[in-house]
């Protein structure tokens, strides 16, 4: 009687082994594949130089990497590092980088909304403008719809940076002294200013200082208080325009459609949950440093045009929209956008407008 059951155990625990291997064997094939087991390696590279990429991209970067557990690393690169600024659409397109952090506008995006990228002038107000655009009045889709329309990109995500103040060697008191400025520019903002007598330069981002030193150029028209002095501009310029073209800067993410889908689900759910944690950051960082280095930073003198002059600039800026508006009808579709949300706020009052 002993033995007959020592003998059931046996088969029994047999029996359990098999079981546990075919469902181990079950488990192994219904889990995603992760390239044999070596990490999928991806290269990002960022608009942003290295100063800058440690506040916008690299927390978001070094967070997925470590919460990857091994399964993935992406490796960052800063502006211009693999690829020049303007190729670098063309760059992810092709796959000789993976992803990219940057506007449409100045990574040469070959769809028409891409003017709407970095600083369309007078867009936005405040960082948050930007978010709501897009997630509540429909460029979320807009944005799907073009760049689905291109091919060998897929485009994830848009946020908000900072606005678009003027950090120049030469003060700034009234429109007059716009003319002939030479900066450092957006595409879009740049050709929005040269109807104030601007002049747009564009350079590598690690040749702006020493062209402010040497005299090349005047200052930047690129960014805001926090940037300024977070990047060392503000060491190399004197004066700091608190008037500004745009609220915020837009800008994206972008992947390589190929490399993306080889991303298992799991994987694509982290790197976007790291981007909104990105884009997140840049709102209280930038929220916390324009203020800060306005009223604390020391080293850029204040000036101001007059807000009856200043409105001139801004009546010129509704001029531009509907000029863009005729490009394609998809870019009507987003001015018109624009309009209502601009009329919503405005309506609406403080705290969304004041004026």
């Amino acid at each position: 009687m002993v033995e007959k059951i020592n003998v059931r155990k046996r088969s029994f625990l047999k029996g359990a082994g098999l079981a546990t291997a075919s469902a181990v064997g079950a488990a192994t094939l219904g889990a995603p594949y992760v390239k044999a087991q070596s990490p999928i390696r991806w290269r990002l590279q960022t608009y942003a130089g290295a100063s800058l990429a440690e506040h916008v991209i690299k927390p978001a970067i070094d967070a997925f990497n470590k919460a990857a557990n091994g399964q993935m690393v992406i490796d960052l690169y800063t502006a211009d590092q693999l690829v020049p600024q303007g190729e670098l659409f063309r760059a992810v397109q092709s796959g000789t980088i993976d992803a990219a952090q940057s506007d449409d506008d100045s990574m040469a995006s070959p769809v028409d909304v891409a003017i709407f990228g970095a600083y369309f002038p007078f867009a936005s107000r405040y960082s948050l403008d930007v978010p709501v655009l897009w997630h509540w009045y429909g460029l979320k889709e807009i944005w799907e719809e073009a760049y689905g329309e291109v091919g060998g990109v897929t485009w994830l995500s848009a946020g908000a940076w900072d606005p678009c103040n003027f950090a120049t060697t030469k003060p700034i008191r009234s429109l007059a002294d716009l003319q002939g400025l030479r900066v450092f520019t957006f595409p879009t903002g740049g050709r929005f200013l040269e109807r104030f007598g601007v002049v747009p330069v564009t350079l590598p981002w690690e040749d702006i200082e020493v062209a402010i030193q040497t005299g090349e150029i005047d200052g930047v028209a690129w960014c805001g208080a926090t940037e300024t002095y977070t990047v060392g501009w503000a060491d190399v310029t004197k004066y700091y325009l608190t008037n500004n073209i745009s609220g915020a800067w837009a800008g994206s993410f972008f992947v390589n459609s190929d490399r993306w889908s080889e991303v298992p689900e799991h994987l694509k759910t982290l790197f976007q949950l790291c981007i909104d944690s990105s884009h997140y950051y840049r709102q209280h960082w930038y929220w916390w440093g324009e203020a800060h280095y306005r009223t604390t930073g020391g080293k850029l003198e204040l000036t101001t045009i007059p807000e009856e002059e200043w409105r001139t600039v801004e009546d010129e800026a509704m001029k531009f929209w509907d000029e863009i508006s005729q490009t394609s009808e998809r870019n009507a579709k987003v001015v018109q956008i624009l309009k209502n949300y601009a009329e919503t706020m405005r309506k609406a009052g403080a705290p969304y407008r004041y004026a």
